[in-house]
């Protein structure tokens, strides 16, 4: 298989719009409001409150860290005149998820009422995989314009 010559290779990363001081900045402003309503919980014999309040913070940290460990994969497309290969890359690891050759691989769309690209997905005999679901509809058309024109110019390569 000859991946010299890409047609393309995109990365598609999640977007995470919180940045790390922002996250800080958030969870400073959580305990400090689960503190002073601890503190008025206790003062009215309330005591069994503080350890709820303790959880909820806890909660919301696992909650980011599991969120910014998600947005670490990145999903990369590659076309090539043999291929089409769909990977997810993280710090640690890289998993192939979708392999198919170009010349038989259909790039099939989900739009909604308003023509805006929902869904998108590689399709081979029967077989089916979800591409770029972390862009946003309007990106994802975007997106699968221009894997439909890499697939053409591979394809033309081939012949």
């Amino acid at each position: 298989m000859s991946w010299a010559q890409l047609y393309m290779d995109a990365e598609i990363k999640p977007n995470r719009s919180l940045s790390e001081r922002g996250f800080v900045i958030l969870i400073s402003f959580i305990t400090l409001v689960n503190v002073a309503s601890a503190m008025i919980f206790v003062s009215q014999g309330a005591a069994w409150v503080v350890p709820f309040l303790g959880l909820d913070v806890l909660a919301v940290v696992v909650a980011f860290i599991v969120s910014y460990r998600s947005g670490q994969i990145v999903e990369r497309v590659q076309v090539s005149p043999s291929a089409i290969r769909v990977t997810w890359e993280s710090p640690r690891a890289q998993r192939l998820v979708w392999e198919s050759p170009t010349a038989f691989t259909r790039l099939t769309l989900e739009r909604d009422e308003e023509d805006r690209v929902m869904g998108l997905r590689l399709a081979l005999s029967g077989r089916e995989t979800p591409v770029a679901a972390a862009l946003s509809p309007g990106e994802r058309g975007e997106f699968a314009e221009a894997l439909e024109q890499a697939i053409r110019q591979a394809r033309r390569h081939r012949g």
